[in-house]
């Protein structure tokens, strides 16, 4: 059993684990994990859960380490989770493609996520439902703008949900007793409860792993693409 201040730090150090082996043994998705990774940003703490972090800095400010590690890890893995498991990589979209007329609103969709973010957050609600919402609309409009990121959208969330439910299966086994219930702000949240896994974290994780499955090819003009020669290796490029 870990210590009480210590689960946080574990729990989303475990989330570089996997980051760790994808990058080792997938070397055509590393520019894509990095890119992901360094633009994830940590949002809900305190307002959605406050555990005990190192030095008590979520407590007395409000921005931790384990919060950095966290969302470093899941960026990476959500960004090419989906293109790992379906062996496709990402190529560039053809020029003329570009220039297609639903493009022309390109710039606006990359923008949606954060506009409905703003647009929600000063209505008082908790930081985890405007984080939702957002990031449905991103996923839904990148699919819309890029249809050929519409596989990767409705996979990355069923895949993601998957993937972040093994992880709180092991901060249930490997927390104190009553972790949950005291470091999630259950009483600000629907109280919604899939056995021990507060809604919230299940619609989190398939809001991220839509919109996160795309964000790389959306932002930067790639596609995914079933490449034979995307083969794991040991080899460092």
């Amino acid at each position: 059993m870990i210590p009480a201040p210590y689960v946080w730090f574990a729990w989303s150090s475990a989330f570089l684990l996997p980051w760790g082996f994808l990058h080792w043994r997938f070397p055509a998705h590393r520019r894509a994990m990095v890119w992901a990774s360094l633009l994830t940003e940590p949002l809900f703490v305190p307002s959605y859960w406050n555990p005990p972090s190192l030095f008590d800095l979520a407590e007395r400010t409000g921005f931790d380490i384990e919060s950095l590690i966290f969302c470093f890890g899941i960026g990476g893995v959500g960004a090419v989770l989906v293109n790992v498991l379906t062996r496709r990589a990402a190529r560039p979209v053809e020029r003329g493609e570009r220039h297609h007329p639903r493009h022309r609103f390109h710039r606006l969709v990359l923008l949606a996520p954060f506009a409905v973010f703003a647009l929600l957050a000063p209505l008082g609600w908790n930081p985890i439902y405007p984080g939702i919402l957002a990031m449905l609309a991103g996923g839904a409009l990148s699919a819309w703008c890029r249809p050929d990121l519409a596989r990767s959208t409705v996979l990355g969330g069923v895949v993601f949900v998957l993937y972040y439910m093994v992880f709180l299966v092991g901060l249930e086994v490997t927390a104190p007793s009553g972790y949950i219930e005291a470091v999630w702000n259950l009483d600000a949240l629907s109280g919604i409860m899939l056995g021990f896994m507060p809604l919230e974290e299940l619609l989190f994780a398939a809001s991220f792993g839509s919109y996160w499955a795309g964000v790389y090819e959306h932002f930067t003009w790639k596609r995914p693409e079933s490449v034979r020669a995307v083969q794991p290796t040991s080899g460092m490029t």
